[in-house]
């Protein structure tokens, strides 16, 4: 009788706890523990550094307490009026939806492309023409980078500006086109751990001073503004970004590279190993721009039956799996009524039968094994090609 190995869905990679000391020991040297400190001001220009490699033009960037947060400060940095409405793809986490409606706007949701699981500059023209919306959320799914020069396109023409929610797309995700601007995650599920964090980059640079501000209850922080510094400027929130999750950051900078290829490497094996177990059976999103450093691994089953075989058999098998992205936000009872709906059939076939499979730096062969013979024996593959990942 096979043993089958348990797998756990998602385990977070963070640094080690003496590569974090130099920086907390320069934490404390400097006796600063928030508010824009040292830190945290090293940190945003390394990152600033990492996205000047493929800028068209200069980018300012800030962080935020989180990634939900940045969207939000983002959405009010705009200023666009009360109940606008925002473009976004149905298939998407729910922080994309509630930082909309926090900021008291209007989501109208998209469907998204059947091949790269986003929402495009095509279908953003399509749905201009059965609903107006007045910006324009794409989401960086499962990590799927956007191409920037269709949504540079868009914006120019149309004149509604784009804010990415790239929240998990760090290292594929770039701002090369003249306009830009998105938000990341640095939450410590994501491959660039802060433990929790975010950060907004921009062509825009008065954009990203805007947001800044507001992640600072609004205060004033510019010498040369006409009010002084300190006075409040505008209605903010306390968003910042603590010296202890900075020092965190920069130490997962330091093994960035390392690890967005540990990522890669292994989620090549898992691709291998699940093609080998249930051939030509799954659908992958496909991706015009390369994920630097995956960290979902999302599949579709042939239908929603077979999903829920394999859901039955990783339960009894003590392997992990999520419906991510789903319910659609489309049928969210607390989210849907709030929200114009257009039509999603796109969306609609993928969330029947798409599932997230374990995936993390750690994970080992025989776990990778024990998911693909899960896969295996759901689709009823034969034996022989099950016994070759063994070997």
């Amino acid at each position: 009788m096979t043993a089958h190995v348990p797998v756990p869905l998602l385990v977070p990679d963070l640094p080690a706890p003496e590569a974090l000391m130099p920086y907390l020991q320069r934490m404390h040297a400097a006796q600063q523990y928030s508010n824009f400190g040292p830190l945290l001001r090293e940190m945003e220009g390394r990152l600033l550094g990492h996205f000047a490699q493929n800028a068209a033009v200069p980018l300012a960037l800030s962080t935020v307490a989180n990634a939900t947060l940045g969207l939000e400060l983002v959405l009010a940095a705009l200023e666009l009026p009360p109940h606008s409405r925002v473009l976004l793809p149905s298939l998407t986490f729910v922080a994309t939806a509630t930082a909309v409606l926090r900021a008291g706007h209007i989501p109208v949701l998209a469907d998204v492309d059947a091949d790269s699981w986003l929402l495009t500059p095509e279908i953003a023209r399509r749905a201009l023409r059965e609903a107006r919306f007045d910006a324009v959320m794409p989401v960086a799914a499962f990590g799927a980078p956007h191409a920037m020069a269709g949504w540079h396109a868009f914006q120019q023409e149309t004149g509604i500006p784009v804010v990415i929610d790239a929240a998990a797309a760090f290292g594929g995700q770039w701002l090369e086109a003249p306009t830009g601007t998105a938000v990341f995650s640095l939450h410590a599920t994501k491959s660039l751990p802060a433990g929790e964090g975010g950060f907004v980059v921009s062509t825009d640079a008065a954009l990203v001073a805007r947001v800044r501000q507001l992640s600072n209850f609004g205060i004033n922080l510019n010498p040369a503004a006409k009010l002084p510094v300190g006075m409040l400027a505008r209605i903010g929130s306390n968003a910042k970004m603590s010296e202890y999750h900075a020092a965190v950051g920069l130490a997962s900078l330091d093994r960035w590279e390392a690890c967005a290829a540990l990522r890669r490497s292994r989620y090549a094996d898992m691709h291998q190993a699940l093609e080998l177990a249930a051939p030509g059976a799954l659908r992958w999103q496909a991706t015009d721009v390369p994920v630097a450093a995956p960290t979902l691994l999302c599949v579709r089953l042939p239908g929603a039956a077979q999903r829920k075989r394999l859901e039955a058999l990783c339960a009894k098998r003590g392997i992990g799996l999520r419906r991510w992205y789903q319910p659609l936000l489309t049928s969210m009872l607390q989210i849907a009524p709030e929200c114009i709906c257009l039509p999603t059939p796109v969306a609609g076939a993928i969330a029947a039968d798409m599932v997230g499979l374990p995936f993390f730096p750690g994970i080992e062969s025989a776990q990778i094994v024990s998911v693909a013979r899960a896969m295996g024996d759901t689709l009823a593959v034969q034996a022989l090609a099950i016994a070759q990942l063994s070997a």
